[in-house]
């Protein structure tokens, strides 16, 4: 009997930390999110970027404008989002169904509970990423490789003395000053590479040993490809996009790996609780936790 109560005590206490963590990440989460989908089309527009001159002569900056993207904005955020969101929903419905997944949350649908928490996760480094994307842009102002042609300047119309430095010049593009760093680079290594993380914990099959690390070499690609489009379009320098690859690859490493937001890795360490340990089923080994 008491052994009973002192497992019943474990185990109202263990739900309770688990709600609570799972409380305090939904309203960490949420506003982020709200956040990081706001400021795209308000903050940027809302907030000077940093006014910053070049050199009279300057060729970096005298690129023509093209009309047409290789990337567009619409088919980034769709393709990063879908593609990204739509495996991990697939994976998670799957897990549930089929591998006798379990949670430890208080919602009781393990639907729920796994897409919340993978999917929450992506969001939530979207947030993360996009946010220290436009805080660069803001911040910094680096010039856009097509300023002067979009800002329809020229040097000739300028009168400026070759090598001089050129304050200010007017530009009714606020958005040719946000060269550093390249969101497309930072935001296509971010999904790419997350979901090729997600990849390397959910996809099991060995049947095909190559198909996993082909995938994500695949998943690598597109985000390079994405990155040097924007050197290609003239919208961004070289070292905006390097810059942008390691901003995203670090943030899908932070979410995955250095602190264990996510959860497709966590299940890989040992569970030393008492819990696990006091029970003796031979499937304990083999579920995984939601």
């Amino acid at each position: 009997m008491c052994h009973s109560y002192s497992f019943l005590t474990h185990t109202h206490t263990h739900t309770h930390t688990h709600t609570h963590t799972f409380t305090s990440y939904l309203f960490l989460s949420l506003p982020l999110l709200i956040l990081s989908l706001h400021l795209p089309l308000n903050c940027l527009k809302a907030v000077t970027p940093y006014r910053r001159g070049f050199f009279c002569g300057d060729q970096s900056i005298t690129y023509p404008y093209l009309e047409r993207e290789a990337i567009p904005d619409t088919l980034l955020i769709a393709g990063g989002i879908v593609i990204t969101g739509l495996t991990i929903a697939l994976g998670e419905c799957y897990r549930v169904r089929f591998r006798g997944v379990h949670s430890r949350a208080f919602v009781r649908n393990l639907y729920v509970s796994c897409l919340y928490k993978e999917l929450g996760s992506f969001l939530f480094g979207c947030c993360v990423g996009q946010s220290l994307t436009n805080m660069a842009k803001l911040s910094v102002g680096r010039l856009r490789p097509n300023f002067l042609s979009v800002c329809n300047v020229t040097y000739a119309s300028l009168n400026c003395v070759p090598g001089s430095y050129v304050a200010q010049v007017t530009c009714r593009q606020p958005e040719q000053k946000m060269s550093f760093f390249s969101g497309h680079s930072s935001f296509a290594m971010y999904t790419m590479l997350y979901l090729a993380f997600y990849l390397q914990a959910r996809l099991s099959w060995r049947g095909a040993r190559l198909l996993r690390p082909l995938l994500q070499f695949l998943l690598v690609m597109i985000a390079v490809y994405t990155g040097l489009s924007r050197i290609s379009d003239y919208r961004h320098h070289p070292t905006d996009v390097i810059t942008g690859f390691i901003q995203g690859g670090l943030t899908a490493y932070w979410v995955v790996s250095a602190f264990y937001i996510s959860s497709m890795f966590k299940n890989n360490r040992p569970d030393l609780s008492p819990t696990s340990l006091s029970l003796k089923s031979p499937l304990s080994s083999q579920q995984t936790v939601c």
